[in-house]
């Protein structure tokens, strides 16, 4: 099969790296070196070796990275072979596995994956059966312990705080009874299903004879042993990835997978992609001096393709104020000056707070700009109940949207019947559908109670026998049962502005739009509703679609460059984060700022603030250590001060010569 790319316009490096095809590999890809480009021409180049497609998985971390890796080789080959691969996320690639084999784990195969608010609703739930409600914990709290558990292997009782352990039994049991799991069981029972039975082992590992796995530092432990099940002798995997962007750690992420690779898998080829195409000499050697400071590291030493280039400015900044206004008026200038375009310009900080002044400064300068890290699309209250209802259109018996949907719109169930349901289901070892559909639970119930369940059950009934009888089209009956009921009415009640409800209704049309594309494609309802449940990633913020200058956290904003960057915040408490002394993560901090510094293609500018407003009071602030282990050969240390200065000075030179040739003008 031939792939529209030629070994010539590779450095040979990346050469190196697209022929080493065999046994296990380790591609180190610094900042800006052309990482994603020699991964998709190795792939390409299997398909001209003849490797079947089918064969083929490529691993990313984001669907969109995800999408992007597919298009990019549909460039090369033909769109046939790159339909034929897999690439997919860990997650969607656990749900493969599960789809087929987790009925060996004592679960159906119609189980429901529970994500987001379903997981904060279950757990608020739980907090209130037993007794947490007045200790006022959050959900959100102890679904991080269970999360975090789960990714470190360990069994919910190993949490150290024995309520959190109780609530962690309690709340796995509650997902075992509805036949569903959480996003971390994807993984969890990827892994087991893979290691406890050698048949579906066997079965994945001839499917999937070549794997790369993309962003590899970002991988934790569970993720690796998921990764050594999936691949057997000879070991035909690729990891592609920079311990110097490992900012992953607090999510689990385990700099050990690349730095101790060869424990893994058995004498890897190693290479190391070092030339970097993104940025100048002066940023790239900033970020060098920078990161060598970090101990036990693989050594790498990046090397600019771009000579030269704009010093790196350190300024030392009054306050906050003055460093929002700063920027703002240096993108106003930047933008008329250089005949840049807005999204030319980033500022990056390392908390979200720190973001409130920044904007306030550049909406009163009327700069357009976009935030990354808003709410997922798939996580929005509408789009999950819409998406519920659907779930039961092919499986009833999940537990977890039966009873987010059971009394949306207000149908007569109250919360208390739905507990009786469940309890009901409990005892009888039968799902919260059979009970509502079992006369002698129905008897136990109030006249209005047993009525409203019985319209509903009809409801959920009549739609599942128009698409399994009647042969429609999914996304019609669908769309016919949100309007039966009144959804949207219902769900603009509860508004408080009219662009909420516009966001709303949106919502809704998107979604069943969504839904008739995939049905229109081929695709079954269940894949559907699967993609869409993998879909709520809250880092995939789709920029291109969005205009203006851009205001992003460091840790969003791996993997993305801007010709223009601000860095705010270089104080110590911020950046290195407060945190980060006590827990001796001090080293991820420099790799955070590392990876802050390589976004900047042509120009960067660090600030720092003498004090800060933080929780409504003005506080002193400390330059922060890492301005220390910069090399100065490229830096240019300067203040607020001394640039109003040089800009006062300039104007005074611009009006004197304006006046001179007027002058002249005048006597001509």
């Amino acid at each position: 099969m031939a792939s529209d790319f030629a070994f010539e316009s590779l450095n040979p490096a990346q050469r190196e790296a697209v022929a080493a095809q065999d046994g296990p590999v380790m591609i180190l890809a610094g900042a800006g070196t052309g990482k994603t480009r020699t991964v998709t021409c190795r792939i390409a180049y299997m398909l001209e070796r003849k490797i079947p497609a089918e064969n083929i998985l490529a691993v990313t971390f984001t669907n969109k990275a995800a999408a992007e890796m597919r298009e990019r080789i549909a460039g090369m080959v033909s769109k046939k072979a790159a339909k034929e691969m897999t690439v997919c996320t860990f997650h969607s690639l656990c749900v493969r596995i599960l789809r087929g084999g987790i009925d060996k784990l004592g679960y159906k195969k119609n189980f429901s994956i529970c994500s987001g608010s379903d997981q904060s609703g279950l757990m608020k739930r739980l907090l209130v059966r037993m007794g947490g409600k007045e200790e006022r914990i959050k959900p959100e709290a102890v679904l991080g312990a269970i999360s975090k558990a789960k990714n470190q292997g360990l069994d919910p009782t190993d949490i150290e705080d024995d309520f959190y352990a109780n609530l962690a039994v309690a709340y796995h049991n509650e997902l075992r009874a509805q036949n569903a799991v959480d996003f971390d069981d994807l993984l969890l029972l990827g892994e087991q299903v893979l290691r406890e039975h050698a048949d579906v082992r066997e079965h994945f590992r001839q499917l999937y004879r070549r794997v790369t796995v993309d962003e590899f530092q970002d991988t934790n432990a569970l993720q690796m042993k998921l990764l050594q099940q999936l691949v057997g002798e000879p070991y035909h995997v690729c990891v592609v990835g920079d311990d110097d962007q490992s900012i992953y750690g607090w999510r689990g992420a385990e700099t050990a997978n690349i730095l101790e690779f060869e424990r893994f898998f058995p004498s890897p080829k190693v290479i190391r992609l070092e030339e970097n195409y993104r940025s100048t000499q002066a940023v790239l050697h900033t970020a060098n001096s920078l990161i060598k400071h970090n101990l036990g590291r693989r050594e790498k030493a990046l090397r600019a393709t771009r000579k030269d280039g704009e010093k790196v400015r350190i300024v030392a900044m009054p306050g906050d104020d003055e460093e929002a206004e700063f920027i703002a008026e240096e993108i106003l200038a930047g933008k008329s000056a250089a005949g840049r375009k807005w999204e030319d310009f980033a500022i990056l900080f390392r908390t979200n707070g720190q973001s409130r002044k920044l904007e306030m400064a550049l909406r009163e300068r009327k700069i357009p700009y976009r935030m990354v890290g808003a709410q997922s699309f798939y996580d929005r209250r509408e789009v999950r109940d819409v998406m519920a209802y659907a779930q039961l259109m092919v499986s009833p018996d999940s537990d977890v949207p039966l009873l987010r949907v059971i009394n949306a719109p207000n149908r007569g169930i109250g919360n208390s019947t739905a507990v009786l349901a469940t309890e009901w289901s409990r005892e009888h070892h039968e799902s919260v559908w059979q009970a509502l559909c079992d006369p002698e639970f129905r008897n136990e119930l109030g006249g209005k109670s047993r009525a409203a369940i019985e319209a509903f059950v009809a409801l959920i009934s009549g739609a599942r026998n128009k698409i399994e009888i009647g042969g429609a089209n999914p996304a019609t009956v669908l769309e016919e049962l949100i309007n039966e009921i009144d959804y949207r009415p219902w769900i603009e009640r509860g508004c408080k502005t009219q662009s909420e409800k516009d966001q709303r209704r949106e919502g809704i049309s998107m979604t069943l739009d969504d839904l008739r594309g995939s049905i229109a494609k081929g695709r079954k309802l269940q894949r559907w509703i699967d993609d869409c449940a993998l879909a709520s990633d809250r880092e995939e913020d789709d920029l291109e679609r969005k205009q203006g200058a851009t205001l992003i956290t460091l840790h969003a904003s791996k993997g993305l460059e801007f010709p223009i960057v601000f860095l705010v915040g270089l104080e110590q408490g911020f950046l290195p984060h407060s945190r980060s002394v006590a827990e001796g993560t001090v080293d991820e901090e420099r790799r955070l700022l590392y990876v802050g510094i390589t976004r900047a293609q042509d120009e960067l500018t660090m600030s720092y603030c003498s004090q800060r407003v933080r929780y409504g009071q003005t506080m002193a602030c400390e330059p922060s250590n890492f301005i220390t282990e910069l090399d100065d050969t490229h830096i240019d240390h300067t203040s607020y001060d001394d640039l109003l200065g040089a800009e006062a000075n300039s104007d005074e030179l611009d009006n004197f010569f304006g006046n001179l040739r007027g002058m002249l003008d005048e006597v001509d």
